[in-house]
């Protein structure tokens, strides 16, 4: 599978859900093969923006989508990695502020 190839796996399954790929294609798709060498690299497709221990019970909560992503979109509009964002988010009608790690301390290796 290529980056485009999960791109339009991704978008069917998301955007019914509320979540839609952030506009700057091009973050997206580096987003997008990072997760695919995760794939290669650990066997899951762990969050290319957050340090994977190889076990995947450990990472079980950063296996994108990640289990942060629903609070994260709430509350900012986007995920930690700007991957996923809310339809306001991408029109402009909110902020875009940074979206500080929830993950917590303790899991992150």
């Amino acid at each position: 599978m290529n980056a485009q190839e999960l791109y339009e796996r991704l978008k069917k399954v998301q955007e019914p859900k509320g979540y839609y790929f952030n506009n700057d294609r091009e973050r997206v798709f580096d987003l997008l093969e990072a997760l695919l060498v995760n794939k290669e690299r650990y066997g899951y497709m762990v969050c290319p923006c957050r340090l994977a221990s190889g076990d995947r019970e450990k990472d079980r909560d950063i296996i994108c989508p990640c289990v942060y992503r629903e609070a994260d979109i709430e509350e900012y509009g986007s995920c930690y990695c700007n991957l996923y964002v809310s339809k306001a988010w991408n029109e402009g009608s909110i902020p875009h502020e940074y979206v500080p790690e929830r993950r917590p301390a303790e899991k992150i290796f």
